[in-house]
């Protein structure tokens, strides 16, 4: 028997078993169309899909992002000068040298800008980083059940079996 009409023939015993002892308890269907994948009787399911292009591209523009981020948010080293410290740093300390009140504001803001922008640097290398290690594990993931779900000869193995592995 094939993979495929043992399948069937299972799945249309198991509709045919009516149990007494189990019931599945389920809110309401979201009246206002809220997500979830379709399922095969047409309403929305809560499953959650994604396929690995998907990963890759929410990866990759964080990396791109994390990229481009970094050349163009750095005001603390923008316009260094041969010490190393930048335009806005030195705007900052040629005020506060002149006792303008606004060179401590503006050494706050660089700081806490600064700060800022390291946040969202390490935020958006995390996600690529996870991401990509994510989409790496689960493809080898797959291929070491596809690999231990095969016969001999290469056939899927059938479901009866793998109802004996799983008992």
């Amino acid at each position: 028997m094939s993979f495929d009409s043992e399948w069937s023939q299972l799945k249309a015993d198991a509709a045919g078993q009516q149990s007494a002892h189990t019931r599945l308890n389920q809110l309401p269907a979201d009246p206002g169309g809220g997500g979830g994948a379709p399922t095969p009787s047409g309403g929305k399911g809560s499953d959650l899909i994604v396929h690995q292009d998907d990963l890759g591209a929410v990866g990759h523009e964080a990396f791109v992002l994390h990229g481009e981020l970094q050349k163009v948010a750095d005001i603390a080293g923008a316009g260094a000068n041969k010490e190393g410290v930048g335009s806005s740093m030195q705007a900052a300390k040629a005020l506060s040298d002149h006792n303008f009140a606004m060179g401590d504001a503006l050494s706050t803001t660089v700081s806490v800008w600064s700060s800022q922008v390291k946040t969202v640097l390490q935020m958006c290398a995390h996600i690529s980083n996870h991401l990509d290690y994510s989409k790496k594990a689960h493809g080898n993931d797959d291929a070491q059940i596809a690999a231990s779900l095969r016969n001999r000869d290469g056939s899927a193995v059938s479901v009866s079996e793998i109802s004996k592995m799983v008992k």
